[in-house]
């Protein structure tokens, strides 16, 4: 049973896709109530309000995927739930309209002081010359980020008359094209803008983008507006710049600390403020509500989803072609690492033919996932797998080759380590599922799952018949066996799966046998 905690008063109505889940129990609390057990949580929805710093995640050790109900996630610590294996999910287009509709909202106002205008009528006064404003048509707005958010908020720009600039180092001109918008550097927008509209994430190249040397190059008479995200411009420069007259006035829907509290801008007439309203309508809660909901509920049924920010994301088509090889890749990391059960140093996986067409880096997080499995006490998945690796001083390689050993495609991993190596090849074949091919360069043909023993032995008469009257006499049940040589009389391997998962006693009975070189037991799904 999956436990599922939403904070931040996220509505029930947005987490119904969790709510209809079988194998799920949903609360819905905050985060330091004492009616919760952080140590069970699985899955963890949030808002802006709940800090998923280190220390949150320290204190929640079963936790495997944060659902952000919006599009920042600047609230949770990306690098720690990485190399915990802590799959982040966001809403990214679940409040597009309502933030664009927002930012359009608050460019109308500024311009035409409708706040301030409203607040003297307000108070029984008529100051409609004071007033005056500017029209926005003919205008030209400059957007800087054009995401979801830029393009809806452009569209509507182009409606109403305004020419648009935009500056987006990922914007091809073929793209600029198709909506309407004319694409620009970042010092050829400043100085040609009317108005300019920021619309970036948060990171460390857009923090104070604009600042008091970027705001040197814009036109006089400027008009600024942030609905995105606090910190981008630089207040107390842009509060500097509206005294001096350069910029004619603002309007901020967000500030690097929220609430601002004495703010020097707050005191400035030409400044419009909203507190971070841009995603606060009743359709746009809901939406990203039930986007992440969703998408925890596709991770928790072990697929793939579509919005991590630590994940790649991949179509149903892609998935479905991947999913094969995914569990081989898998199931072929912890094969290696209970067959070479020594220290490591260098792992390599090769992709040849069809598998070499796919996304092998996710297949190689994969692999790792497998490998370390049973070898460390913390989590490995695709998220962290990498960074576990690099971590314990293991280098991962990846190698394409046009050799598929007679089969349509194969993966190969080769694990180096200790003076020695071990290698083991895999190939997934359509309506016979994952296959075992080679072992150590032993030539061999198994379905890797379940309950298996893996026997290196010297090739002599009857050391097969040995472990079977072992097992027998134990009333042990041979589900399956497999076996494997280079040569007569030389070194041979057997692979046999049971229905059960042998005791420590029983094999240790079967390495006492003579001529049986190693014997290590393998638990696959």
């Amino acid at each position: 049973m999956f436990q599922i905690l939403a904070t931040d008063s996220i509505k029930e109505e947005g987490l119904q896709p969790l709510l209809e889940l079988e194998n799920a129990q949903v609360h819905m609390d905050n985060i330091d109530s004492e009616n919760i057990d952080l140590t069970k949580i699985d899955a963890l929805l949030v808002r802006s309000a709940t800090k998923v710093n280190r220390e949150l995640l320290d204190r929640m050790p079963s936790l495997k995927i944060v659902g952000r109900a919006g599009v920042g996630v600047d609230n949770i610590d990306i690098s720690e739930a990485t190399k915990k294996g802590i799959v982040v999910v966001n809403a990214p287009d679940g409040n597009t309209i309502s933030t664009a509709e927002h930012t359009f909202a608050m460019m109308a106002a500024l311009l035409r002081n409708i706040p301030q205008a409203h607040s003297t009528v307000k108070n029984g006064e008529w100051k409609r010359n004071q007033y005056i404003g500017s029209e926005l048509y003919g205008k030209t707005l400059g957007i800087i980020g054009m995401g979801r958010i830029g393009s809806e908020l452009a569209k509507r720009a182009r409606a109403f008359g305004m020419a648009v600039k935009v500056f987006d180092p990922f914007l091809t001109q073929e793209r600029a094209g198709v909506l309407g918008v004319q694409l620009s550097t970042f010092d050829d927008l400043l100085p040609q803008a009317d108005i300019i509209s920021v619309h970036t994430p948060l990171t460390k190249e857009t923090k104070g983008l604009l600042n008091e040397k970027t705001l040197s190059f814009t036109k006089k008479g400027v008009y600024l507006l942030n609905c995105a995200r606090g910190g981008i411009i630089d207040e107390i420069a842009l509060a500097q710049f509206i005294e001096k007259g350069h910029v004619a006035g603002a309007a901020l829907d967000v500030f690097e600390v929220e609430p601002p509290g004495n703010h020097p801008l707050l005191n400035l007439d030409s400044v419009i403020v909203t507190p971070h309203l841009g995603a606060s309508t009743k359709e746009a809660q809901l939406n990203v509500a039930t986007q992440v909901a969703k998408e925890i509920r596709t991770f928790l049924e072990n697929k793939p989803v579509a919005n991590s920010i630590n994940l790649p994301a991949m179509s149903k088509e892609i998935y479905e072609k991947i999913q094969p090889f995914h569990q081989l890749a898998k199931e072929m990391g912890k094969i290696v690492s209970e067959c070479h059960n020594k220290g490591i140093s260098e792992l390599t996986v090769t992709y040849s033919g069809t598998a070499a067409e796919l996304e092998t880096t996710f297949l190689t997080k994969a692999l790792l996932s497998g490998f370390f499995q049973n070898r460390i006490d913390v989590t490995v998945n695709e998220v962290n797998a990498i960074h576990v690796a690099k971590e314990r001083g293991i280098m991962v390689g990846e190698k394409i080759t046009g050799d598929t050993f007679g089969y349509a495609n194969t993966v190969t991993v080769t694990a180096l380590g200790d003076g020695e190596t071990f290698t083991a090849r895999g190939t997934y074949i359509e309506h016979y599922g994952p296959r075992i091919v080679n072992l150590d360069g032993f030539n061999i043909d198994f379905h890797p799952s379940g309950n298996l023993l893996y026997i290196q032995h010297m090739d002599r008469p009857g050391v097969i018949g040995h472990v079977g009257k072992v097992l027998g006499d134990h009333n042990v049940n041979i589900a399956t066996m497999q076996v494997g040589r280079k040569e007569a009389g030389g070194e041979a391997i057997m692979v046999l799966s049971f229905d059960k998962p042998l005791q420590e006693d029983m094999i240790e009975k079967l390495k006492s046998l003579k001529d049986i070189v190693t014997i290590n037991s393998i638990i696959l799904q």
